[in-house]
């Protein structure tokens, strides 16, 4: 068992973080995979929006809810799990509507918030969701499965702390308080359209529905006055999430590629999470250029290269000079590679492992098996 998933073994929750485009989804289906291998009961979540997961584990595609990937895909790859694997795809819409199934206070309500058109639009689009659902949806199944391990393959960002604050700007958003005192005196009245243009912030709101309409403002009322019963649920569920997300069988995994940028943004994620008191399990470098000539001394010459390629390299032929050209570009990037991977290395904790640049794309279990066995 490799450095990271020994690192992993007594842990329950893997959530694997990073910027986008470094690997995350493959990572978390090898981890989860490799765990499923040594007998354990599985679940790999993922928000990847190009589904690549769903190939990869040998499924038409992933849903909202698990499901068990069968034994004839891993017959296929040559694999005999001890263990189960399960898989699913995170559907932000379907969780906001079931996250407002279990605080509203009553069917009714329920009812008028699922069928508000603001609430159908934000739901799936307001900035955070993705990231916001994925952590409602990790408590939901760490307290409600039965899984030895669940990975949360976080959604790409653009900056990777976005995961960690997205909490705050969705609480921020259904508990805005300029808002509700813009609208309350038209909430309170429980027919905000017809009285819109009555309330005290008149000229505001006659303002607003001359671009908007009387409709949508409706729309924005009653979401708002809707919400307000449900924050405190909300918050409270988020509080409960973030101290879910410290406890020590949790484990985060940060994921970078071997650039500087990249490593910049693992490196920041890694003192943010120290800083929240959630547990580091290790890092990855993916993707990093091997070195193909580890020996002391100085590459071999385009003439010692031809020495060496008896009759094919010589003649004149230039064959020589491209192998050494080649070599020679293919060793400046693995050196720039081992560079970052030591920034790395020493600037976060727990286990440390470089995955190499494979020779092809992670599209099925083979693949994954071979990915996990760098961990």
């Amino acid at each position: 068992m490799g450095a990271l998933l020994r690192s992993l073994s007594d842990k329950r929750i893997a959530v694997v973080v990073g910027s986008g485009g470094v690997g995350k989804t493959s990572l978390s289906a090898a981890i989860a995979l490799s765990r499923a291998m040594d007998g354990g009961r599985v679940l790999v979540c993922t928000i990847d929006p190009a589904r690549r997961l769903a190939s990869a584990l040998g499924l038409a595609s992933l849903g909202n809810t698990e499901a068990r990937i069968p034994d004839e895909a891993f017959a296929r790859a040559g694999l005999a799990p001890k263990g189960e694997l399960h898989a699913m795809m995170l559907d932000v819409k379907r969780t906001w509507d079931d996250l407002v199934a279990r605080h509203a206070p009553d069917a009714a309500t329920r009812d008028r918030i699922l069928g508000n058109r603001i609430y159908q639009q934000v739901s799936g689009a307001l900035a955070g969701s993705q990231e916001y659902m994925a952590m409602e949806k990790l408590y939901e199944l760490s307290t409600e499965r039965d899984y030895d391990l669940i990975v949360l393959d976080t959604p790409p960002t653009a900056h990777a702390l976005d995961f960690l604050e997205a909490p705050d700007r969705i609480l921020d958003f259904v508990g805005n308080e300029t808002a509700r005192k813009l609208f309350a005196p038209a909430i309170g009245a429980g027919r905000f359209g017809a009285r819109l243009i009555q309330v005290g912030t008149g000229y505001v709101a006659k303002t607003l529905s001359r671009f908007t309409g009387s409709d949508v403002l409706h729309d924005v009322g009653e979401f708002l006055g809707q919400f307000q019963g449900m924050y405190d649920g909300f918050k409270e569920r988020a509080s409960a999430v973030r101290t879910l997300l410290t406890r020590p069988e949790v484990g985060f995994v940060l994921v970078a590629s071997p650039s500087p940028l990249s490593v910049d943004e693992a490196l920041y994620f890694h003192d943010h999470l120290r800083t929240a008191g959630m547990p580091i399990a290790g890092s990855v470098a993916n993707r990093v250029t091997p070195d193909l000539w580890p020996f002391p001394g100085a590459l071999p010459t385009p003439e010692s290269l031809g020495d060496a390629l008896g009759p094919s390299g010589g003649d004149g032929g230039d064959l020589p000079a491209r192998l050494h050209r080649t070599l020679s570009e293919h060793q400046a990037f693995a050196h720039a590679d081992a560079r970052e991977l030591e920034r790395l290395r020493r600037g976060s904790s727990g286990a440390h492992v470089a995955v190499p640049q494979l020779e092809g794309d992670v599209h099925d279990l083979s693949g994954l098996a071979e990915l996990a066995g760098h961990l």
